[in-house]
């Protein structure tokens, strides 16, 4: 049997790409090949229906391996990673506790957000207590200005807790252009406090101390090329500045962390991680950082390999998240996660699926925590390493990726990353890609579940919003630069679905007329069309006359009426509909008919169809209704 099994491919004759493509151009029947098939994406290259092994030839991520240089099947030789967890922090004895007991649920890395006025060695202290620095991942974030007294507490904690320094991993995420990015104000001295905050880590060598955030852009809608490409630069003009400044190589490559996003393009996310180890490694290898240590990942000419490995944290991207059909972000995000272990992160956050409307509470931080567990504990991805290598399509994609985010690199590099963002350059780079990402979700190019396709009809979101308090340190005021924006993708559509909530929803009713497929069709489009403005909605199941239609309408108070029938039938339909409700109602004409124009030409002004924008023509509605 077992020399049955190995013959069973050898028993098929191998089938060349030219006999392949001449099977699907035989099945197009006439239709182009690279209309039809190939996928062009944000990304700035094309991806083809199918790939072989031809195509993963001479590449170089196909010959190494996980823990060796330059690191594109991973950093390390297991896939382990912390999971991390937030805490923002306002007493710090209830933050204290807060932090023992999700250690005792899963948890191995703790990431503290802490007020700048509230910095104080007392502070830390209370904070950390009973916490074991040699058993957890700890991470800290505060304001800008206080950032390097942090540090220099933190020194001092750990000196005196006795602890192996050694066995001591976290960071404290001190973004030198931080107020450039999401308060349009310049980072005087940047390269000053950089190379302080540093020196001031260097007694802490396993905590990284320069935080790369690139999960920024991707939160404001930048697509992965850009997320990446501007991380390298951003780490790249770390790393150049600091060398200039007179520190060592090794130790500013070693203190630096990048914190990406984690988008919902599933292969392309795991690409993305698989060529920042890559690209990165490249980037520090070209400053020959010098290894001091007896080490076995230095390399011949002692240039010292573990400098090049990236740090890479991630967390779930708040641009794809929404208020409304919360429960979905759970898909986002589980989908998220896996891209981002698969793809061999570090650490990893998933943020509450709640998040977008509220502070989260100890349900959805749970399940979010959980989401991280299960994919340990049950589906075992910390057990293998770089499961993706030899993929034709990953491979593939990581190639792309990294060509793409490359050219973007050395394109910013070449100005440096700081006055790129002075100029506007990136921020703007960064807004035409969300823009082009709102433009899709408003004509269904792009699909959030439940917000801009198939919501829930019922649901009301305003009772359940929570507004969040604003930084209130000040670092925002009278900003003469352009910071990155802040809207989520679904922003807009919400903000349509609240107005409807605040003024009370009007009633749209399907006319539903002549051809059975067709009418049922297009009152289901009908109704998830208007349902995302939250349009009540009234579908039935035919009528045997359009005056009989309009009757039982009017019976029910509509304010919409929407035909919905075949699009030879509109040519009669239409007209005795239009005449009948006489302005009294909106009518409205499901589909696109060859008849169209002349149905303008008789007043008729309002068609939906899947080409139409769903987002203005709702806007268009909301305002003819007094909605606003």
């Amino acid at each position: 049997m077992a020399n049955q099994k190995e013959k069973l491919f050898s028993d098929f004759p191998a089938v060349s790409t030219e006999e392949w493509m001449a099977k699907i151009v035989a099945d197009l029947k006439g239709a182009d090949f690279e209309k039809k098939l190939v996928w062009r994406t944000n990304e700035g290259f094309n991806v083809n229906p199918f790939y072989r092994s031809e195509n993963i030839e001479g590449l170089k991520a196909t010959d190494s391996l996980p823990g060796e240089f330059p690191y594109v099947r991973g950093t390390k030789k297991d896939n382990d990673w912390y999971t991390r967890q937030d805490i923002s922090v306002n007493d710090f004895k209830a933050a204290n506790a807060k932090a023992l007991d999700i250690l005792n649920k899963g948890v191995t890395s703790l990431g503290f957000n802490i007020d700048g006025d509230d910095v104080s060695a007392e502070n830390i202290k209370t904070l950390l207590k009973d916490i074991c620095p040699e058993a957890v991942e700890l991470n800290f974030s505060t304001c800008y200005r206080k950032s390097l007294d942090l540090i220099k507490i933190l020194v001092d904690w750990y000196k005196a807790s006795g602890a192996d320094l050694m066995k001591c991993f976290g960071s404290v995420n001190y973004d030198a252009f931080k107020p450039l990015l999401k308060k349009g104000r310049d980072a005087e001295g940047w390269i000053e406090k950089a190379a302080e905050i540093v020196k001031a880590a260097a007694p802490l060598p396993r905590f990284r101390v320069l935080g790369v955030n690139a999960h920024a852009t991707n939160d404001s809608g930048a697509y992965i090329y850009q997320e990446l490409g501007y991380a390298l630069a951003n780490g790249n003009q770390l790393l150049s500045a600091l060398v200039e400044a007179g520190l060592d190589a090794t130790l500013v490559a070693k203190k630096i962390k990048f914190n990406f996003g984690i988008g919902g393009n599933y292969f392309m996310e795991i690409a993305k991680f698989r060529a920042a180890r890559w690209l990165w490694a490249e980037i520090v290898n070209a400053y020959n950082p010098i290894c001091n240590n007896e080490c076995p990942n230095k390399s011949e000419d002692g240039i010292c390999r573990c400098a090049a490995k990236i740090y890479a944290h991630a967390q779930t991207s708040t641009f794809n998240k929404t208020v409304y059909d919360a429960h979905v972000n759970l898909l986002r995000t589980q989908t998220e996660a896996m891209s981002a272990t698969i793809a061999g992160i570090n650490s990893l956050t998933v943020r509450p699926f709640d998040e977008t409307y509220k502070t989260s509470d100890d349900f959805s931080e749970r399940i979010a925590r959980n989401q991280q567990l299960l994919l340990k504990e049950e589906c075992h991805f910390d057990k293998i390493t770089d499961p993706s290598a030899g993929s034709y399509y990953i491979e593939n994609l990581t190639k792309s990726i990294a060509e793409q985010a490359w050219k973007l690199f050395l394109e910013t590099d070449e100005k440096g990353f700081y006055e790129a963002l002075k100029t506007g350059s990136v921020q703007t780079a960064v807004k035409a890609s969300a823009d082009n990402r709102f433009k899709a979700l408003a004509t269904r190019r792009e699909v959030l579940l439940g917000t801009n396709q198939y919501p829930n009809f019922t649901e009301k979101a305003s009772s359940k919003i929570v507004e969040k308090e604003a930084c209130g340190c000040g670092c925002g005021s009278n900003a003469p630069y352009m910071p990155l924006p802040t809207d989520r993708l679904a922003t807009a559509f919400e903000a349509l679905r609240l107005s409807t909530e605040k003024h009370g929803a009007p009633t749209v009713f399907m006319l539903t007329i002549g051809n059975l497929g067709m009418r049922l069709a297009r009152a289901q489009f009908s109704s998830n069309f208007f349902a995302c403005a939250g349009y009540k909605i009234i579908d039935n199941l035919g009528f045997d006359t359009v005056e009989a239609g309009l009757k039982a309408a009017r019976e029910k108070n509509a304010d919409i009426i929407v035909l919905c029938s075949s699009d030879d039938e509109y040519a009669t339909l239409a007209p005795e509909a239009h005449k009948l409700i006489a302005g009294k109602e909106h009518l409205v004409v499901a589909g696109a008919p060859a008849c169209m124009d002349e149905l303008k030409a008789q007043g008729i002004e309002h068609f939906i169809n899947v080409k139409s924008n769903v987002l203005e023509t709702l806007k268009v509605f909301n305002a003819k209704l007094g909605i606003n």
